[in-house]
């Protein structure tokens, strides 16, 4: 008998998807998050609960700075308050998202979700207009 996963959403997911839809929202385009939504229900959590560790191992990726060094050794430091397993942490990469999950024994912790589109730099919000 094939064990049972369960999907948990953490706090900052959540705030994730808020940010998301105030994101989709400012870019007059309200009706994604709806979709995102129905795609985070009836195919990532569904399939997440079939294959728990189909995305792509996280931390496979080297660091290319200090930064990302730091940002990883502090990412590791909480995962470890969860699991020794720093094999547990995974990416999920969907349409224009990614999620940052953790398998964790029979329990997938949907840890971030974020659009693509906010992983890129908003000169027109930076410069207050259009550039010239």
């Amino acid at each position: 008998m094939a064990r049972r996963i369960v999907v948990k959403l953490v706090a900052n997911f959540e705030r994730n998807l808020a940010d998301i839809e105030r994101f989709l929202t400012q870019r007059e385009a309200p009706r994604a998050f709806g979709a995102l939504l129905d795609e985070l229900t009836d195919t990532v959590i569904a399939n997440l609960e079939r294959f728990p560790a189909m995305g792509r191992q996280f931390l496979a990726h080297p660091a290319r700075s200090i930064e990302s060094s730091a940002a990883l050794e502090a990412l590791c430091a909480q995962l470890s308050a969860i699991t020794p397993d720093a094999e547990a942490l995974h990416e999920y990469v969907f349409d224009e998202y990614v999620v940052l999950y953790a398998e964790v024994g029979a329990i997938v912790y949907l840890l971030a979700i974020r659009h693509q589109r906010q992983l890129s730099f908003d000169f027109q919000f930076h410069w207050g207009g259009s550039p010239r």
